[in-house]
């Protein structure tokens, strides 16, 4: 999220993971498998160890056996989430404990794997995991301290309302929607407002609704029974029994379908949910944050978002201001960029000179906060080691312009050539190759500037280590290969 100081993160941007495994063989293939994917790995024989290793140290997430000597999973999951509550906890489980592991869900697991699993399976679960333990850790701070350990930068006077307004509504347990153009930071608010309210030791899950296919949403959003449709061979937990007496995000909520749109009413209606293909009615206390960048008033009068949803989910509204709208806040950003960037590329933060902040406060920011991160990175990468300067500023900002007519060009050519294709009958299906060929080269470009780092190249391109994932598997490209042929580390710097 732009904004995000994140101090955990920068002295150790490995994610720590516990092992409790007590078989040798799988625990040390699983620790192989986890280190070379990025993660460190730290094993326990034993549940009573493994709980009190977990209790007295910092991890990123849990993975554990349902089977374990000393201390069952199932105890080791409750006693964890009572210690806790906000370490996200994954289960292996046979095919014969699948009720066993259910119940551990809903005694506090972030969620479960069953034997025989796909690695690939595993990873993205653990990376899911992952990433919820980060949103719900990593500190949100209202205002900002002398050690400047805050996440919400900026003096603004429009920031100082927005920080206000969280104050008032974090303790009432009350729907808020979010509003703001994309890279306002609407993630980071919805964060600041859980961990400010009296649901803070309870879960935080977000759910990207413009992110997953819309004939999957309703299961991640309610669960499935098994045999609820193909592939659904165990019954699934979903994010609204999961955030129980939590906290459930759910971002760009202006896509979501009618039909979708007319369950998540009644849900909220009822205070209760039905999974997909069950007949139960499971009560939920959560408490809904929503956020989108769209004109949900437009998309009422268009028949595309149902208004009785929308008084709903915005019982309070909190409106984000454009990044052109507070530019007093634009040098205190680019500092905390500088800073933040300079910490990952083992570098001195660089002065920041009063003509080159001039000049940065006169641009227009389309892209808000993010763009200025990303704006930032490129000072620091172009000119490492020396002062910001006007100079620089002014190269940085004119290549940014350069290159996305550049771009245009380039996307122009592909897409005459694709629908050229397709007046031959040579393709049929111009429009998915063409989102395709830009998704592979960003995010080929994304896994070389990074050297191959998968966390840090999901952060610069504002998605998740797990959809970035599932992005490279779709394309065909391997995590750790480069278009030339090369092979990088996800770990190398």
């Amino acid at each position: 999220c732009p904004g995000i100081r994140c101090d955990a993160e920068r002295m150790n941007p490995t994610p720590r993971i516990l092992l409790v495994e007590d078989d040798p063989g799988l625990a040390a293939n699983l620790s192989q498998v986890l280190n070379d994917d990025g993660f460190e790995t730290h094993v326990s024989v034993r549940g009573d160890e493994g709980l009190q290793q977990a209790i007295n140290n910092r991890f990123a997430a849990v993975l554990t056996d349902l089977r374990l000597p000393g201390l069952g999973g199932l105890e080791l999951v409750r006693q964890l989430h009572e210690a806790q509550p906000r370490l996200p906890i994954v289960l292996m489980t046979a095919h014969g404990t699948i009720e066993t592991a259910i119940e551990a869900t809903k005694l506090g697991a972030f969620d479960y794997v069953q034997k025989p699993f796909e690695i690939p399976d595993l990873l993205a679960l653990l990376s899911r995991a992952v990433e919820a333990g980060r949103m719900m850790s990593d500190p949100i701070d209202l205002v900002e301290s002398a050690a400047e350990r805050t996440s919400l930068v900026g003096k603004s006077k429009a920031m100082q309302e927005v920080c206000k307004e969280i104050g008032r509504v974090a303790t009432r347990s009350v729907a808020v929607l979010i509003r703001g153009e994309t890279g306002t930071g609407k993630e980071l608010i919805a964060r600041a407002i859980y961990q400010h309210s009296e649901r803070a030791a309870a879960p935080f899950i977000a759910v990207n609704c413009a992110a997953i296919p819309e004939n999957l949403l309703e299961s991640e959003l309610f669960g499935h029974e098994r045999g609820a449709f193909t592939g659904a061979d165990q019954r699934r937990i979903g994010r609204f029994e999961q955030a129980h007496r939590g906290t459930l995000f759910l971002d760009e909520i202006g896509d979501l379908s009618p039909g979708t749109q007319a369950k998540l009413l009644r849900v909220l209606q009822e205070k209760a949910i039905r999974r997909v293909g069950g007949s139960e009615l499971i009560p939920v206390d959560v408490r809904i944050l929503t956020a989108t960048h769209r004109p949900l008033e437009q998309l009422i009068r268009e028949g595309r978002f149902r208004e009785d949803l929308f008084y709903r989910i915005s019982v309070v509204t909190l409106r984000l201001p454009a990044l052109r709208d507070r530019r007093e806040d634009i040098p205190i950003l680019a500092r905390h960029f500088l800073r933040k960037y300079a910490d990952e590329f083992g570098l001195e933060p660089p002065p920041l000179g009063a003509e080159a902040i001039g000049l940065l406060q006169a641009d227009s920011w389309p892209g808000n906060i993010r763009e200025l991160e990303n704006v930032t990175r490129r000072l620091l990468l172009s000119s490492p080691g020396l002062p910001v300067n006007t100079r620089a500023v002014a190269t940085v900002l004119r290549s940014r312009v350069t290159e996305s007519q550049e771009n245009g060009a380039t996307l122009q050519s592909l897409a005459a050539a694709l629908l050229g294709q397709v007046q031959r009958g040579e393709l049929a299906d111009a429009h998915a190759r063409m989102l395709a060929e830009a998704e592979r080269e960003i995010l080929t470009q994304a896994i070389e500037l990074s050297r191959g780092n998968q966390a840090r190249a999901a952060r610069w391109l504002g998605i998740s280590r797990l959809t970035l994932r599932e992005k490279l598997t779709h394309l065909g490209l391997h995590p750790r290969q480069r278009n030339d042929g090369g092979t990088t580390h996800p770990n190398a710097d």
